[in-house]
Protein backbone atom coordinates (compact mmCIF):
# COMPACT_ATOMS: atom_id res chain seq x y z
CA UNK A 1 0.00 0.00 0.00
CA UNK A 2 1.24 3.48 -0.90
CA UNK A 3 2.49 5.51 2.05
CA UNK A 4 0.26 8.47 2.80
CA UNK A 5 -1.09 10.86 5.42
CA UNK A 6 -4.71 12.00 5.07
CA UNK A 7 -6.49 14.65 7.11
CA UNK A 8 -10.22 14.43 6.41
CA UNK A 9 -12.83 16.90 7.66
CA UNK A 10 -10.85 17.70 10.80
CA UNK A 11 -12.12 20.27 13.26
CA UNK A 12 -9.92 21.19 16.20
CA UNK A 13 -10.72 23.72 18.90
CA UNK A 14 -8.29 25.45 21.23
CA UNK A 15 -8.73 25.19 25.03
CA UNK A 16 -10.82 28.39 24.94
CA UNK A 17 -13.12 26.60 22.44
CA UNK A 18 -12.10 28.89 19.57
CA UNK A 19 -11.82 26.83 16.34
CA UNK A 20 -8.31 26.51 14.92
CA UNK A 21 -9.31 24.14 12.11
CA UNK A 22 -12.82 23.73 10.73
CA UNK A 23 -13.50 20.87 8.29
CA UNK A 24 -9.82 20.72 7.26
CA UNK A 25 -8.94 18.49 4.31
CA UNK A 26 -5.34 17.88 3.20
CA UNK A 27 -3.31 14.85 2.13
CA UNK A 28 0.39 14.08 1.77
CA UNK A 29 2.15 11.47 -0.33
CA UNK A 30 5.75 10.28 -0.37
CA UNK A 31 7.07 13.72 -1.37
CA UNK A 32 8.94 16.51 0.35
CA UNK A 33 6.22 19.00 1.27
CA UNK A 34 6.78 22.45 2.77
CA UNK A 35 4.12 23.66 5.21
CA UNK A 36 3.79 27.45 5.19
CA UNK A 37 1.41 29.92 6.80
CA UNK A 38 1.30 32.72 9.32
CA UNK A 39 2.30 32.10 12.93
CA UNK A 40 -0.70 30.94 14.93
CA UNK A 41 -2.50 29.39 11.96
CA UNK A 42 -1.91 25.87 13.32
CA UNK A 43 1.12 24.37 11.56
CA UNK A 44 2.67 22.79 14.67
CA UNK A 45 -0.78 21.72 15.91
CA UNK A 46 -1.29 19.89 12.61
CA UNK A 47 1.92 17.93 13.28
CA UNK A 48 0.71 17.02 16.76
CA UNK A 49 -2.59 15.81 15.34
CA UNK A 50 -0.78 13.67 12.76
CA UNK A 51 1.47 12.23 15.48
CA UNK A 52 -1.52 11.48 17.71
CA UNK A 53 -0.31 13.84 20.46
CA UNK A 54 -3.61 15.73 20.07
CA UNK A 55 -7.04 14.43 19.08
CA UNK A 56 -9.40 16.29 16.70
CA UNK A 57 -12.86 17.32 17.87
CA UNK A 58 -14.23 15.78 14.69
CA UNK A 59 -12.97 14.29 11.45
CA UNK A 60 -10.25 11.68 10.98
CA UNK A 61 -6.51 11.38 10.37
CA UNK A 62 -5.06 8.36 8.58
CA UNK A 63 -1.32 7.62 8.57
CA UNK A 64 -0.19 4.77 6.33
CA UNK A 65 3.47 4.36 7.22
CA UNK A 66 5.80 5.34 10.04
CA UNK A 67 6.74 8.86 11.15
CA UNK A 68 9.63 10.46 13.01
CA UNK A 69 10.42 13.97 14.26
CA UNK A 70 13.85 15.63 13.97
CA UNK A 71 15.24 16.20 17.44
CA UNK A 72 16.47 19.81 17.73
CA UNK A 73 19.66 19.33 19.73
CA UNK A 74 20.32 22.96 20.64
CA UNK A 75 19.95 22.98 24.41
CA UNK A 76 20.60 19.47 25.72
CA UNK A 77 21.02 17.67 29.01
CA UNK A 78 24.70 17.35 29.91
CA UNK A 79 24.42 13.58 30.21
CA UNK A 80 22.50 12.92 26.99
CA UNK A 81 24.34 10.67 24.53
CA UNK A 82 24.08 9.61 20.90
CA UNK A 83 22.42 6.41 22.10
CA UNK A 84 19.73 8.50 23.80
CA UNK A 85 19.07 10.42 20.59
CA UNK A 86 18.81 7.13 18.68
CA UNK A 87 16.53 5.76 21.47
CA UNK A 88 18.67 2.61 21.80
CA UNK A 89 20.24 3.06 25.24
CA UNK A 90 18.48 0.00 26.70
CA UNK A 91 19.40 -2.17 23.70
CA UNK A 92 23.07 -1.12 23.87
CA UNK A 93 23.09 -1.84 27.60
CA UNK A 94 22.13 -5.43 26.77
CA UNK A 95 25.09 -5.78 24.39
CA UNK A 96 27.41 -4.22 26.97
CA UNK A 97 26.35 -6.71 29.67
CA UNK A 98 26.94 -9.60 27.27
CA UNK A 99 30.39 -8.24 26.33
CA UNK A 100 31.29 -7.95 30.02
CA UNK A 101 30.24 -11.56 30.65
CA UNK A 102 27.28 -10.70 32.87
CA UNK A 103 24.51 -11.08 30.32
CA UNK A 104 21.40 -13.01 31.31
CA UNK A 105 19.46 -15.55 29.28
CA UNK A 106 16.94 -12.81 28.57
CA UNK A 107 19.75 -10.52 27.36
CA UNK A 108 20.92 -13.13 24.82
CA UNK A 109 17.35 -13.64 23.68
CA UNK A 110 16.73 -9.88 23.16
CA UNK A 111 20.15 -8.87 21.82
CA UNK A 112 20.26 -7.02 18.50
CA UNK A 113 23.63 -8.11 17.15
CA UNK A 114 23.56 -5.69 14.19
CA UNK A 115 22.71 -2.62 16.27
CA UNK A 116 26.19 -1.16 16.71
CA UNK A 117 26.99 -1.60 13.04
CA UNK A 118 23.75 0.10 11.97
CA UNK A 119 24.39 3.05 14.32
CA UNK A 120 27.94 3.45 12.98
CA UNK A 121 26.64 3.27 9.39
CA UNK A 122 24.03 5.98 10.00
CA UNK A 123 26.61 8.26 11.68
CA UNK A 124 29.12 7.56 8.92
CA UNK A 125 26.67 8.74 6.25
CA UNK A 126 26.79 12.15 7.97
CA UNK A 127 30.58 12.15 8.26
CA UNK A 128 30.63 11.30 11.99
CA UNK A 129 32.87 8.77 13.72
CA UNK A 130 31.69 8.88 17.35
CA UNK A 131 30.94 6.05 19.78
CA UNK A 132 27.30 5.71 20.79
CA UNK A 133 28.09 6.83 24.36
CA UNK A 134 29.50 10.17 23.19
CA UNK A 135 27.79 13.06 25.03
CA UNK A 136 25.90 15.53 22.81
CA UNK A 137 26.95 18.51 24.97
CA UNK A 138 30.57 17.98 23.87
CA UNK A 139 29.71 18.45 20.18
CA UNK A 140 29.51 21.53 17.97
CA UNK A 141 26.17 22.76 16.66
CA UNK A 142 26.81 21.24 13.25
CA UNK A 143 27.76 17.88 14.76
CA UNK A 144 24.62 17.85 16.88
CA UNK A 145 22.50 18.49 13.81
CA UNK A 146 24.23 15.61 12.02
CA UNK A 147 23.51 13.29 14.95
CA UNK A 148 19.82 14.23 14.84
CA UNK A 149 19.66 13.56 11.11
CA UNK A 150 21.60 10.30 11.48
CA UNK A 151 18.97 9.14 13.97
CA UNK A 152 16.31 9.69 11.28
CA UNK A 153 18.33 7.64 8.78
CA UNK A 154 18.73 4.95 11.42
CA UNK A 155 14.99 4.73 12.08
CA UNK A 156 14.21 4.24 8.35
CA UNK A 157 10.80 5.91 8.59
CA UNK A 158 8.35 6.65 5.78
CA UNK A 159 7.63 10.26 6.79
CA UNK A 160 9.79 12.88 8.46
CA UNK A 161 8.05 15.68 10.38
CA UNK A 162 10.43 18.63 10.63
CA UNK A 163 9.35 21.78 12.48
CA UNK A 164 11.63 24.74 11.60
CA UNK A 165 14.66 22.43 11.19
CA UNK A 166 17.16 25.24 10.53
CA UNK A 167 16.25 27.50 13.47
CA UNK A 168 19.18 28.24 15.83
CA UNK A 169 21.64 26.55 13.47
CA UNK A 170 24.85 28.10 12.21
CA UNK A 171 25.75 27.94 8.53
CA UNK A 172 27.39 24.54 8.93
CA UNK A 173 24.29 23.10 10.57
CA UNK A 174 22.02 24.67 7.95
CA UNK A 175 24.09 23.22 5.12
CA UNK A 176 23.81 19.79 6.74
CA UNK A 177 20.01 20.02 6.85
CA UNK A 178 19.85 21.28 3.26
CA UNK A 179 22.07 18.46 1.99
CA UNK A 180 20.02 15.90 3.89
CA UNK A 181 16.69 17.16 2.54
CA UNK A 182 18.06 17.33 -0.99
CA UNK A 183 18.96 13.64 -0.85
CA UNK A 184 15.85 12.42 1.04
CA UNK A 185 13.69 10.22 -1.22
CA UNK A 186 10.78 9.35 1.08
CA UNK A 187 8.02 11.53 2.51
CA UNK A 188 8.79 14.67 4.49
CA UNK A 189 6.54 17.34 5.98
CA UNK A 190 8.61 20.44 6.69
CA UNK A 191 7.32 23.51 8.54
CA UNK A 192 9.71 26.28 7.61
CA UNK A 193 10.12 29.98 6.90
CA UNK A 194 13.58 29.28 5.47
CA UNK A 195 13.38 29.94 1.74
CA UNK A 196 16.48 27.82 1.07
CA UNK A 197 14.69 24.85 2.64
CA UNK A 198 11.47 25.56 0.76
CA UNK A 199 13.37 25.67 -2.55
CA UNK A 200 14.12 21.94 -2.04
CA UNK A 201 10.48 20.92 -1.64
CA UNK A 202 8.44 18.97 -4.20
CA UNK A 203 5.23 20.72 -3.16
CA UNK A 204 4.01 23.46 -0.84
CA UNK A 205 0.90 23.32 1.37
CA UNK A 206 -0.31 26.70 2.59
CA UNK A 207 -2.38 26.85 5.77
CA UNK A 208 -4.61 29.93 6.11
CA UNK A 209 -7.78 30.84 7.96
CA UNK A 210 -9.61 29.46 4.91
CA UNK A 211 -8.09 25.97 5.23
CA UNK A 212 -5.27 24.16 3.41
CA UNK A 213 -4.31 24.44 -0.24
CA UNK A 214 -1.66 22.43 -2.08
CA UNK A 215 0.67 23.83 -4.74
CA UNK A 216 2.91 21.63 -6.86
CA UNK A 217 6.57 22.58 -7.04
CA UNK A 218 9.07 24.36 -4.81
CA UNK A 219 9.06 27.85 -3.28
CA UNK A 220 9.69 29.73 -6.53
CA UNK A 221 6.92 27.83 -8.30
CA UNK A 222 4.58 28.38 -5.35
CA UNK A 223 5.23 32.13 -5.46
CA UNK A 224 4.45 32.21 -9.20
CA UNK A 225 1.21 30.24 -8.75
CA UNK A 226 0.24 32.30 -5.71
CA UNK A 227 0.80 35.53 -7.62
CA UNK A 228 -1.41 34.31 -10.46
CA UNK A 229 -4.06 33.20 -8.00
CA UNK A 230 -3.96 36.54 -6.21
CA UNK A 231 -4.36 38.43 -9.48
CA UNK A 232 -7.33 36.27 -10.53
CA UNK A 233 -8.99 36.60 -7.12
CA UNK A 234 -8.50 40.37 -7.14
CA UNK A 235 -10.09 40.57 -10.59
CA UNK A 236 -13.02 38.47 -9.36
CA UNK A 237 -13.38 40.69 -6.29
CA UNK A 238 -13.30 43.86 -8.40
CA UNK A 239 -15.96 42.41 -10.73
CA UNK A 240 -18.07 41.34 -7.75
CA UNK A 241 -17.82 44.82 -6.24
CA UNK A 242 -18.87 46.34 -9.58
CA UNK A 243 -21.82 43.94 -9.94
CA UNK A 244 -22.77 44.50 -6.32
CA UNK A 245 -22.90 48.26 -6.86
CA UNK A 246 -25.04 47.76 -9.97
CA UNK A 247 -27.52 45.52 -8.13
CA UNK A 248 -27.74 47.94 -5.23
CA UNK A 249 -28.35 50.82 -7.67
CA UNK A 250 -31.11 48.92 -9.51
CA UNK A 251 -32.84 48.05 -6.26
CA UNK A 252 -32.64 51.63 -5.02
CA UNK A 253 -33.97 53.00 -8.34
CA UNK A 254 -37.00 50.70 -8.17
CA UNK A 255 -37.83 51.95 -4.67
CA UNK A 256 -37.35 55.59 -5.71
CA UNK A 257 -39.57 55.21 -8.81
CA UNK A 258 -42.35 53.71 -6.72
CA UNK A 259 -41.96 56.51 -4.20
CA UNK A 260 -42.38 59.09 -7.01
CA UNK A 261 -45.54 57.32 -8.22
CA UNK A 262 -46.91 57.37 -4.71
CA UNK A 263 -46.30 61.10 -4.37
CA UNK A 264 -47.93 61.77 -7.74
CA UNK A 265 -50.97 59.74 -6.71
CA UNK A 266 -51.32 61.68 -3.48
CA UNK A 267 -51.23 64.98 -5.38
CA UNK A 268 -53.91 63.78 -7.80
CA UNK A 269 -56.16 62.68 -4.94
CA UNK A 270 -55.66 65.98 -3.16
CA UNK A 271 -57.08 67.90 -6.16
CA UNK A 272 -60.43 66.28 -5.57
CA UNK A 273 -62.89 64.70 -7.96
CA UNK A 274 -62.02 61.15 -6.90
CA UNK A 275 -64.45 59.13 -4.78
CA UNK A 276 -63.18 58.38 -1.25
CA UNK A 277 -63.45 54.61 -1.84
CA UNK A 278 -61.14 54.84 -4.90
CA UNK A 279 -58.65 56.94 -2.95
CA UNK A 280 -58.52 54.25 -0.23
CA UNK A 281 -58.08 51.45 -2.77
CA UNK A 282 -55.27 53.32 -4.57
CA UNK A 283 -53.53 53.98 -1.24
CA UNK A 284 -53.73 50.30 -0.33
CA UNK A 285 -52.29 49.27 -3.73
CA UNK A 286 -49.55 51.87 -3.35
CA UNK A 287 -48.56 50.56 0.06
CA UNK A 288 -48.49 46.97 -1.25
CA UNK A 289 -46.39 47.98 -4.26
CA UNK A 290 -43.97 49.95 -2.06
CA UNK A 291 -43.57 46.93 0.21
CA UNK A 292 -42.96 44.70 -2.82
CA UNK A 293 -40.33 47.08 -4.17
CA UNK A 294 -38.70 47.21 -0.75
CA UNK A 295 -38.52 43.42 -0.63
CA UNK A 296 -37.16 43.35 -4.19
CA UNK A 297 -34.48 45.89 -3.25
CA UNK A 298 -33.59 43.77 -0.22
CA UNK A 299 -33.18 40.74 -2.51
CA UNK A 300 -30.86 42.75 -4.75
CA UNK A 301 -28.80 43.79 -1.70
CA UNK A 302 -28.63 40.17 -0.55
CA UNK A 303 -27.48 39.06 -4.03
CA UNK A 304 -24.83 41.79 -4.01
CA UNK A 305 -23.63 40.76 -0.56
CA UNK A 306 -23.44 37.09 -1.61
CA UNK A 307 -21.38 37.97 -4.69
CA UNK A 308 -18.87 39.84 -2.54
CA UNK A 309 -18.72 37.10 0.06
CA UNK A 310 -18.10 34.42 -2.59
CA UNK A 311 -15.29 36.48 -4.12
CA UNK A 312 -13.66 37.20 -0.74
CA UNK A 313 -13.81 33.53 0.32
CA UNK A 314 -11.45 32.63 -2.51
CA UNK A 315 -8.53 34.39 -0.91
CA UNK A 316 -7.11 35.52 2.38
CA UNK A 317 -6.26 39.12 1.54
CA UNK A 318 -2.99 40.40 3.04
CA UNK A 319 -1.96 43.97 2.34
CA UNK A 320 1.72 44.20 1.32
CA UNK A 321 3.78 46.21 3.77
CA UNK A 322 5.41 49.40 2.52
CA UNK A 323 6.96 52.09 4.69
CA UNK A 324 8.70 55.43 4.26
CA UNK A 325 11.22 56.53 6.89
CA UNK A 326 12.98 59.73 7.78
CA UNK A 327 16.56 59.89 6.54
CA UNK A 328 19.47 59.34 8.90
CA UNK A 329 21.51 61.80 6.78
CA UNK A 330 24.52 59.53 7.17
CA UNK A 331 27.40 60.71 4.96
CA UNK A 332 29.01 57.89 2.90
CA UNK A 333 32.51 58.69 4.19
CA UNK A 334 31.66 59.09 7.89
CA UNK A 335 33.14 56.46 10.21
CA UNK A 336 30.49 55.59 12.81
CA UNK A 337 32.06 52.60 14.58
CA UNK A 338 35.73 51.78 15.13
CA UNK A 339 36.82 48.59 16.92
CA UNK A 340 40.58 48.26 17.39
CA UNK A 341 42.43 45.11 18.46
CA UNK A 342 39.72 43.94 20.90
CA UNK A 343 40.18 40.78 22.93
CA UNK A 344 37.53 39.33 25.25
CA UNK A 345 36.37 36.03 26.72
CA UNK A 346 34.69 34.40 29.68
CA UNK A 347 37.57 32.05 30.51
CA UNK A 348 40.89 33.86 31.29
CA UNK A 349 42.76 31.02 29.60
CA UNK A 350 40.66 30.98 26.41
CA UNK A 351 39.69 34.31 24.80
CA UNK A 352 36.54 34.08 22.71
CA UNK A 353 37.34 37.14 20.57
CA UNK A 354 41.00 37.80 19.94
CA UNK A 355 42.65 40.91 18.44
CA UNK A 356 39.46 41.82 16.58
CA UNK A 357 39.32 44.97 14.44
CA UNK A 358 36.36 46.36 12.50
CA UNK A 359 35.43 49.70 10.96
CA UNK A 360 31.93 50.74 9.84
CA UNK A 361 31.90 53.65 7.40
CA UNK A 362 28.77 55.24 5.96
CA UNK A 363 25.61 53.21 5.24
CA UNK A 364 27.37 49.85 4.97
CA UNK A 365 25.37 46.66 5.39
CA UNK A 366 27.54 44.11 7.15
CA UNK A 367 26.82 40.51 8.15
CA UNK A 368 28.76 38.99 11.07
CA UNK A 369 29.17 35.28 10.34
CA UNK A 370 30.81 32.32 12.02
CA UNK A 371 29.80 29.04 13.66
CA UNK A 372 27.69 28.95 16.81
CA UNK A 373 29.90 29.73 19.79
CA UNK A 374 32.31 31.91 17.82
CA UNK A 375 31.29 35.04 19.74
CA UNK A 376 28.85 36.85 17.43
CA UNK A 377 26.34 37.83 20.13
CA UNK A 378 29.23 38.59 22.51
CA UNK A 379 30.56 41.05 19.94
CA UNK A 380 27.19 42.83 19.93
CA UNK A 381 27.26 43.07 23.72
CA UNK A 382 30.74 44.59 23.49
CA UNK A 383 29.54 47.17 20.94
CA UNK A 384 26.56 48.00 23.15
CA UNK A 385 28.79 48.46 26.19
CA UNK A 386 27.15 45.60 28.09
CA UNK A 387 30.59 43.96 28.25
CA UNK A 388 34.03 45.57 28.50
CA UNK A 389 36.94 44.21 26.42
CA UNK A 390 40.03 42.81 28.14
CA UNK A 391 42.13 44.89 25.76
CA UNK A 392 41.66 47.13 22.74
CA UNK A 393 39.11 49.86 22.22
CA UNK A 394 35.59 50.43 20.86
CA UNK A 395 34.80 53.93 19.59
CA UNK A 396 31.07 54.50 19.05
CA UNK A 397 30.76 57.70 17.03
CA UNK A 398 27.02 57.80 16.50
CA UNK A 399 23.73 56.82 18.11
CA UNK A 400 22.76 53.17 17.58
CA UNK A 401 20.01 50.65 18.37
CA UNK A 402 20.15 46.90 18.83
CA UNK A 403 17.26 44.58 17.96
CA UNK A 404 17.56 41.00 19.12
CA UNK A 405 14.90 38.28 18.83
CA UNK A 406 13.20 39.43 22.05
CA UNK A 407 13.58 43.19 21.37
CA UNK A 408 14.78 43.73 24.94
CA UNK A 409 14.66 47.54 24.81
CA UNK A 410 10.86 47.49 24.65
CA UNK A 411 9.29 47.56 28.11
CA UNK A 412 6.96 44.53 28.31
CA UNK A 413 4.69 46.24 30.84
CA UNK A 414 4.00 49.20 28.53
CA UNK A 415 1.97 49.61 25.35
CA UNK A 416 3.46 50.08 21.90
CA UNK A 417 2.50 53.77 22.08
CA UNK A 418 4.09 54.24 25.52
CA UNK A 419 7.32 52.63 24.34
CA UNK A 420 7.44 54.83 21.25
CA UNK A 421 7.03 58.01 23.30
CA UNK A 422 9.68 56.84 25.78
CA UNK A 423 12.19 56.19 22.97
CA UNK A 424 11.19 59.33 21.05
CA UNK A 425 10.51 61.84 23.87
CA UNK A 426 10.30 64.89 21.58
CA UNK A 427 7.53 63.42 19.41
CA UNK A 428 3.98 64.73 19.70
CA UNK A 429 0.97 62.44 20.05
CA UNK A 430 0.11 62.99 16.37
CA UNK A 431 3.66 62.19 15.28
CA UNK A 432 3.63 59.07 17.45
CA UNK A 433 0.34 57.82 16.00
CA UNK A 434 1.45 58.55 12.44
CA UNK A 435 4.76 56.71 12.92
CA UNK A 436 3.09 53.66 14.46
CA UNK A 437 0.42 53.61 11.75
CA UNK A 438 3.17 53.38 9.12
CA UNK A 439 4.19 50.10 10.78
CA UNK A 440 0.55 48.84 10.87
CA UNK A 441 -0.11 49.76 14.52
CA UNK A 442 -3.25 51.80 13.87
CA UNK A 443 -5.82 53.01 16.42
CA UNK A 444 -6.26 50.44 19.22
CA UNK A 445 -3.39 48.30 17.86
CA UNK A 446 -1.02 50.98 19.19
CA UNK A 447 -2.48 50.46 22.66
CA UNK A 448 -1.59 46.75 22.84
CA UNK A 449 0.70 45.71 25.69
CA UNK A 450 4.11 44.68 24.36
CA UNK A 451 3.90 41.47 26.41
CA UNK A 452 0.92 40.31 24.30
CA UNK A 453 2.61 40.71 20.90
CA UNK A 454 3.62 37.80 18.68
CA UNK A 455 7.24 37.45 17.54
CA UNK A 456 6.57 39.20 14.24
CA UNK A 457 4.53 41.97 15.90
CA UNK A 458 7.26 42.45 18.52
CA UNK A 459 10.00 42.99 15.94
CA UNK A 460 7.72 45.27 13.92
CA UNK A 461 7.02 47.29 17.08
CA UNK A 462 10.76 47.54 17.73
CA UNK A 463 11.38 48.81 14.23
CA UNK A 464 8.51 51.31 14.57
CA UNK A 465 9.87 52.69 17.83
CA UNK A 466 13.47 52.91 16.60
CA UNK A 467 13.13 53.75 12.91
CA UNK A 468 9.73 55.46 12.81
CA UNK A 469 10.81 58.58 14.71
CA UNK A 470 11.93 61.89 13.22
CA UNK A 471 15.63 61.03 13.66
CA UNK A 472 16.38 57.30 13.22
CA UNK A 473 19.73 56.08 14.61
CA UNK A 474 22.53 55.95 12.08
CA UNK A 475 23.52 52.41 13.11
CA UNK A 476 21.13 49.50 13.55
CA UNK A 477 22.36 46.13 14.86
CA UNK A 478 20.23 42.99 14.39
CA UNK A 479 20.79 39.63 16.09
CA UNK A 480 19.10 36.73 14.21
CA UNK A 481 15.98 38.82 13.46
CA UNK A 482 14.16 36.19 11.36
CA UNK A 483 14.25 33.28 13.83
CA UNK A 484 10.71 32.04 14.64
CA UNK A 485 9.08 34.54 12.25
CA UNK A 486 6.60 33.48 9.57
CA UNK A 487 7.14 34.49 5.96
CA UNK A 488 4.71 37.40 6.13
CA UNK A 489 6.56 38.83 9.15
CA UNK A 490 9.91 38.40 7.40
CA UNK A 491 8.56 40.31 4.39
CA UNK A 492 7.54 43.12 6.76
CA UNK A 493 10.97 43.28 8.40
CA UNK A 494 12.70 43.26 5.01
CA UNK A 495 10.49 46.13 3.79
CA UNK A 496 11.37 48.20 6.87
CA UNK A 497 15.10 47.57 6.47
CA UNK A 498 15.02 48.37 2.74
CA UNK A 499 13.55 51.79 3.59
CA UNK A 500 16.28 52.47 6.18
CA UNK A 501 19.29 54.45 4.86
CA UNK A 502 21.63 54.06 7.84
CA UNK A 503 24.28 51.41 8.53
CA UNK A 504 23.33 47.82 9.35
CA UNK A 505 25.31 45.20 11.24
CA UNK A 506 23.47 41.87 11.12
CA UNK A 507 23.94 38.43 12.63
CA UNK A 508 21.99 35.96 10.51
CA UNK A 509 22.39 32.59 8.81
CA UNK A 510 19.36 33.23 6.57
CA UNK A 511 20.89 33.64 3.11
CA UNK A 512 17.63 34.73 1.44
CA UNK A 513 17.09 37.43 4.09
CA UNK A 514 20.66 38.71 3.72
CA UNK A 515 20.28 38.89 -0.05
CA UNK A 516 16.97 40.75 0.26
CA UNK A 517 18.43 43.50 2.49
CA UNK A 518 21.46 43.93 0.19
CA UNK A 519 24.38 42.99 2.46
CA UNK A 520 27.58 44.61 1.16
CA UNK A 521 30.26 43.01 3.36
CA UNK A 522 30.80 39.86 5.42
CA UNK A 523 32.99 39.62 8.51
CA UNK A 524 33.69 36.06 9.64
CA UNK A 525 34.68 35.73 13.30
CA UNK A 526 36.63 32.65 12.35
CA UNK A 527 38.95 34.83 10.26
CA UNK A 528 40.81 38.12 10.67
CA UNK A 529 38.32 41.00 10.34
CA UNK A 530 39.02 44.54 9.26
Amino acid sequence: MAKSISVTGVTFRLPNRAPLFTDLHVSFGALRTGIVGRNGVGKTTLFKLIRGELQPNSGSISVVGTTAVLDQLVHVDEQRTIADVFSVSAELAILKRIAEGIGTESDFSNADWTLETRIATALGRLGLDFPADRRIALMSGGQRTRVGIASLLFSEVDFLLLDEPTNHLDRDGRETVLEFLESWKSGALVISHDREVLELMDSIVELTSLGAKSYGGNWDEYQTLKSQELSAAQRDLAEAEKRSAQLAKVGQEKVERQSRRNRAGKKSAAKGGMPRILIGARKERSELTTADKGREAARFREQASQLLNDARKKIEVIDPFRVELSSTNLHPSKTILQIDDVTFGFDPERPLICNFTMTVTGPERIVISGPNGSGKTTLIDLIAGNLQPWSGSIDRRTEFAILDQTVRFLGPDGTVRENYLRINPTSTENECRAALARFKFRSDAALQDVSTLSGGELLRAGLACVLGGPAPPRLLILDEPTNHLDLESIDTIEAGLKAYDGALVVISHDAAFLKSISITREINLGATAS
